[in-house]
Order: C-alpha cells, then sequence, then structure tokens
C-alpha cells in the first residue's frame, strides 16, 4: 500500500475513449455550424474541452474524502446559487437559468450535480446498513428533492430530471426496501395529474407532440419529425450532402439533437460506433466502481455513471422519438461550456477515487 497519490494509478484508457468521444462531437459541432450563424462554435468547444481536462486533473488531486467531509457547506452553497439564479439570472425564453460570465453563460445547475453526487454518496456511506428506515429514505429523497425543485422553479425540467438517477442508484446501493420503491412509483403515478398541471404551456406541448408526432409535424412535432428524417436520411454509411443539418431544417444540431445530425453525415454504423464509445466508457466507470477503496467511493463513481447515463438514454431516445424532448445535452458531444466543464469535473471525481485505492 502506497501513502502517496500518483498519476500511474490514472485511468488513462478511460481518458483517452472520452477524448475520442469529445473529438467526434467537435467535429461534428463544425459541420453543422459551418453555414450557420453560430459558425466557429468548435473553436469555443475545443477549449472548453482543454478546460475541463485541467479541471478534471485539479479535481483528481483534491481528496475526496476531504471534500465528503465538508459537502454539507458544499450543499448550502448549492442551494444558495440556485436561489440567486432564480433572482438574478438572467432571463431568457421566460427562464432563469445561467448567469453570465466573461465568454460563456454559466449554468449553477450543472455543477450542482456534483454536489448531489457527493451529498448522497455521504448520506448512504455514513448509514452503514443494508436496508433504509421510512425515515431514512424520506431524507435521502429531500437531500435530492429540494435543489431539483428549485431547478424546476427556473423553470428547467429536463436539468431537473437528471438529478433523479443519483437518488435512484443511492437508494438502491443504500438498501431501499421493495415496499419502499413501489410506493414512490406509486405516488408518482398517483401525483401525474397535478404535475401535468404544474406544468408551462411549452412544457405540455413537448408531451403532446411525443404523443401525436404527426398531429402537428410543421409546428410543435417539428424537432423530433426534422431529427427522425434526419436519422433516417443516414442510411448505413451516412449522407455526406447532410441536408437536413446543412440546409438548418434539424433544429440546434450543435446542442441537443447532434446525435441526429452525427446519424445523418456517419449513417447507421457511425451512430453504432458513437454508442460503442459510450458503452465502453461507462463498463470502465463501472469496473473503478468495483474497485473503489471505500463505500463512499463506490457511491461516488456509481453517481457518476447514473447521471452519464441518463443523458445518453434521454438525449438518444429523445432524438430517435422514443423521448419527449427535454433539452437534456449529449454528454461530451453536444456543444455547451457548463455540460462540458461539468463532465469533465465528474471524470475527476472517479479518478479521484481511482487514484486513492491504493493509499493508506
Amino acid at each position: 500500500m502506497s501513502r502517496y497519490v500518483s498519476f500511474r494509478d490514472f485511468d488513462w484508457l478511460l481518458l483517452i475513449f472520452v477524448l475520442m468521444i469529445c473529438g467526434l462531437g467537435i467535429m461534428e459541432i463544425r459541420s453543422a455550424t459551418a453555414h450557420t450563424q453560430f459558425a466557429g462554435a468548435h473553436i469555443k468547444q475545443v477549449y472548453w474541452v482543454m478546460g475541463g481536462v485541467g479541471a478534471m486533473f485539479l479535481m483528481s488531486l483534491i481528496n475526496y474524502q476531504a471534500m465528503l467531509d465538508k459537502v454539507h457547506w458544499l450543499y448550502i452553497a448549492a442551494l444558495t446559487s440556485l436561489m440567486l439564479v432564480l433572482i438574478f439570472g438572467q432571463k431568457y425564453k421566460g427562464a432563469r437559468r445561467w448567469v453570465k460570465l466573461p465568454g460563456m453563460h454559466f449554468q449553477p445547475s450543472e455543477w450542482v450535480k456534483l454536489i448531489l453526487i457527493l451529498a448522497v454518496a455521504k448520506y448512504f456511506a455514513d448509514l452503514q446498513q443494508r436496508e433504509l428506515s421510512w425515515p431514512e429514505f424520506i431524507k435521502a429523497g429531500a437531500i435530492v428533492g429540494v435543489p431539483m425543485l428549485m431547478v424546476l422553479r427556473q423553470p428547467d425540467l429536463g436539468t431537473a430530471l437528471t438529478y433523479l438517477p443519483i437518488a435512484v442508484i443511492g437508494s438502491f446501493l443504500g438498501g431501499v426496501r421493495l415496499k419502499q420503491a413501489l410506493i414512490v412509483i406509486l405516488a408518482a403515478v398517483l401525483l401525474m395529474p397535478l404535475a401535468w398541471h404544474a406544468l408551462k404551456p411549452y412544457q405540455r406541448d413537448r408531451l403532446t407532440s411525443f404523443m401525436h408526432p404527426d398531429a402537428d409535424s410543421q409546428d410543435k412535432g417539428y424537432q423530433v419529425n426534422q431529427s427522425l428524417i434526419a436519422v433516417g436520411s443516414g442510411g448505413i454509411w451516412g449522407s455526406t450532402e447532410g441536408s437536413q443539418t446543412h440546409l438548418a431544417f434539424l433544429p440546434v444540431p450543435q446542442t441537443d439533437f447532434i446525435f441526429a445530425a452525427f446519424a445523418e453525415e456517419h449513417g447507421f454504423v457511425g451512430a453504432l460506433g458513437v454508442l460503442l464509445l459510450y458503452f465502453i466508457v461507462l463498463m470502465r466507470l463501472t469496473q473503478n466502481a468495483q474497485t473503489a477503496p471505500d463505500r463512499a467511493g463506490t457511491f461516488v463513481v456509481m453517481g457518476v455513471v447514473a447521471v452519464l447515463s441518463f443523458h445518453i438514454l434521454v438525449n438518444v431516445g429523445m432524438v430517435v422519438g422514443f423521448m419527449p424532448v427535454t433539452g437534456i445535452p449529449l454528454p461530451l458531444m453536444s456543444y455547451g461550456g457548463s455540460s462540458v466543464l461539468f463532465m469533465f469535473l465528474a471524470l475527476g471525481m472517479v479518478m479521484n477515487v481511482r487514484m486513492r485505492r491504493f493509499v493508506n
């Protein structure tokens, strides 16, 4: 057992696969925005990836156990930042989600995911038991539920939903009982009518267009229909013309629908290749969870796995019409600084845990 953290224990293979995904994303952003007002966006993405890699290395050096010891302060800071966004955040299309910083718009709800992963890991690791009592289960729900409600107030349904897998994986690993899980699912079903009325009109429109995509294909269902056309027109090997993307039929091809743009230009084979890369990354992360030095480390890494998996599932499902449009980006590929930085910081926490496997 070594007493020192060494970059020899860094998961360099994982980083290589992650950078491969980023590289494919940058190339697609360049192609998708070449003839639009966002031309040159790929250059910004390169800088964000470079900054993200640097942030990942820094995060890997900060002992995650020390962060867990201070997580209550980090949690308070997270809630404070969400409150400040609601009060002072920049308003865009009726939502307050961003704080304007030099050169970028920062989205605090992204970094809050990191804090929630740590908070949930700390909570369940400290319980040291196999089954949760109801008070413990409710408290775990509140840890995630409070910031989730604050994000819903912005409103940002997509980001709020990405907090759910953190609670789910924490509860599953922490010893939730089947009865507790079934009661929560039943309660969620019973509350659906109330939740429907609480949604904003545009959010209800998205769900309606998902259930009936052909009913209004030129208006509310336009995004999904154009995405399906783009994916289908790519065929097996892809379309070099990329008409849906390059002729601006496909909305926001560099962000939420980057997978559709990539599938159009590189076909089924290219899309399958991207999914294979994600699968390898997820498997590598899971292996790191299995070799974590303690229970808390396992919870941290599996929290990252849960969030990444959820992002991929929902985004790809949205692109092919299996999920409603939620605005959840495709990790490491979609254009956006906050998303890229969050993902690399999350990977930094994984490296942090991995590098301390052999430390006394």
